[in-house]
């Protein structure tokens, strides 16, 4: 006889054993992506008494306890009474919504749960950002540690909110007194996840901007799942970095890939996706550019002393991506339907998009003349 579903195990264990000891932990965003594969695996931990699943649908893992409802309702205090932990993973980072609707729902949202959390009697937050926060920067440490500098702008997608985020849990312990809050920065996010940089392999070439120093380090959804459980189960606190173990180099990455580059000057490249972006034919705005450049690899340490490790390789997560994104067909970060590529060709329609800028320059310089 086969043994059960992790879910139905689950279940059974928290229906059967209600003295179970261990934290009673809730997670927003749990019926999707990151939130659903974290939801599933605390359900699954003998550690974790009952978790309680919070999103505007309900999600497929049977083992949890679900509310609907958005992250913004205040009415999120009365669902959170009676947890422990509360990890906050409703954020949109989509690269196609629109930003003032993003930034609204991402810092509102941590706001109201923070405040909620406070309210209900919960006593750590856990939040998850990105090492994108440390911004992409030519004099970069490598690796970063993780009380390194803030010192990304908010050029780049969703990072604004990302930093806002930041300060929101820097200052929540000083208005909440008794509420701890952990932020867990994961490297480039590998794993069904959709960002300005997982569609850079999915060009027909690696763009490198001349006399930039690109170093890659990935974290794969499941490393970061685990480490938020070491969050969660307090075996880890603070601010905490998590990614593969070293990085890559740009000619690595090309070997690996088999993606040959397409080398052009700063300016050209910056100036190009700053015009593209801006003109609406591309969702990334030029300070994506900056994260393929400059290093933000981090070290990872805190966890590291705390006993965990990654179990994938930055090798095995790009080996993963670029089995993930094979077919697809983006242009600086636009992506192009089959009919679009086929017609256009792969480097025809990079060049066709640089060239698009220098059109719309010429068009506005001859207006001007008149």
């Amino acid at each position: 006889m086969s043994s059960p579903d992790p879910q139905v195990r689950a279940a059974r264990n928290h229906s059967t054993n209600p003295g179970l000891r261990g934290p009673v932990v809730a997670v927003t965003g749990a019926a999707t992506g990151i939130g659903a594969l974290l939801t599933e695996r605390l359900a699954a931990s003998e550690e974790i008494k009952q978790v309680v699943a919070i999103d505007e649908r309900r999600g497929e893992c049977a083992a949890a306890q679900w509310h609907i409802l958005d992250v913004r309702d205040p009415a999120i205090a009365e669902k959170l009474r009676g947890a422990d932990v509360v990890v906050h993973l409703a954020l949109d980072l989509d690269l196609e919504t629109d930003g003032t609707a993003r930034t609204a729902y991402n810092v509102r949202g941590t706001q109201t749960v923070l405040t909620a959390a406070a309210a209900a009697g919960v006593h750590r937050v856990v939040l998850c950002t990105s090492a994108m926060v440390y911004g992409a920067l030519p004099d970069n440490e490598l690796p970063l540690a993780e009380d390194a500098e803030l010192r990304a702008t908010a050029e780049a997608t969703g990072v604004g909110d990302l930093l806002e985020i930041e300060r929101l849990a820097r200052r929540a312990p000083r208005a909440h007194p008794g509420l701890n809050v952990t932020v867990v920065r994961p490297a480039v996010l590998i794993g069904g996840t959709d960002t300005a940089l997982t569609r850079y392999f999915e060009s027909p070439r690696l763009l490198v901007v001349a006399g930039s120093r690109p170093a890659w380090q990935f974290c794969h959804v499941e490393d970061l799942c685990s480490a938020l459980e070491y969050a969660v189960l307090e075996k880890v606190e603070g601010e905490l970095a998590v990614g593969c173990d070293g990085w890559l180099e740009q000619e690595q990455v090309e070997e690996i890939s088999g993606i040959r580059r397409m080398e052009l000057p700063s300016a050209v490249a910056l100036g190009a996706a700053a015009r593209l972006h801006r003109i609406g034919l591309t969702p990334s705005p030029a300070g994506d550019l900056a994260y393929t450049m400059y290093p933000w690899v981090v070290s990872g340490s805190r966890l590291h002393d705390a006993g965990w490790r990654p179990q994938w390789s930055n090798e095995e997560v790009l080996a993963e991506l670029l089995e993930e994104v094979a077919g697809r067909h983006t242009v600086a970060g636009r992506r192009l339907g089959r009919k679009d590529a086929t017609a256009a060709g792969a480097a025809g329609a990079t060049v066709a998009l640089l060239g698009t800028a220098a059109l719309v320059r010429r068009a506005r310089k001859a207006r001007r003349r008149f």
